[in-house]
């Protein structure tokens, strides 16, 4: 599977941003996915990630009640809702699929991943 991630931008605390992660070929509907970070300076760290059907959804505590993952397997296309940005939320986000179809937190059971793109929040 071949992601490309897009949606990335500047803006101002308290906005919102829409990420998108669109995935080639047929397996998506199969995979589970998930949204990383890498803030500057920082290692990468998990954000959200979904079930092969969304019906398993987690978050990383720093996003709960802001931010929502989605996935549409009949587009081939996950979502990263971002609500209420923080100057903190400032990181290059990463898409990325899993054979784990439950959904998974480790970056570790990730095996295919977007190019990154970037999100700056400004206080």
């Amino acid at each position: 599977v071949q992601l490309q991630a897009c949606g990335g931008g500047s803006v101002q605390a308290g906005d919102s941003l829409t990420l998108s992660c669109a995935a080639s070929g047929s397996a998506f509907s199969t995979l589970s996915a998930g949204w990383f970070r890498q803030a500057p300076g920082k290692e990468r760290s998990f954000v959200a990630s979904i079930s092969w059907n969304g019906g398993n959804i987690d978050y990383a505590d720093s996003v709960k009640g802001r931010f929502t993952i989605s996935k549409d397997n009949g587009r081939n296309t996950a979502y990263l809702q971002m609500n209420n940005l923080k100057p903190d939320d400032t990181a290059v986000y990463y898409c990325a699929t899993s054979r784990w179809m439950s959904g998974t937190a480790n970056s570790a059971h990730f095996n295919s991943w977007g190019q990154g793109t970037l999100v700056t929040v400004s206080s």
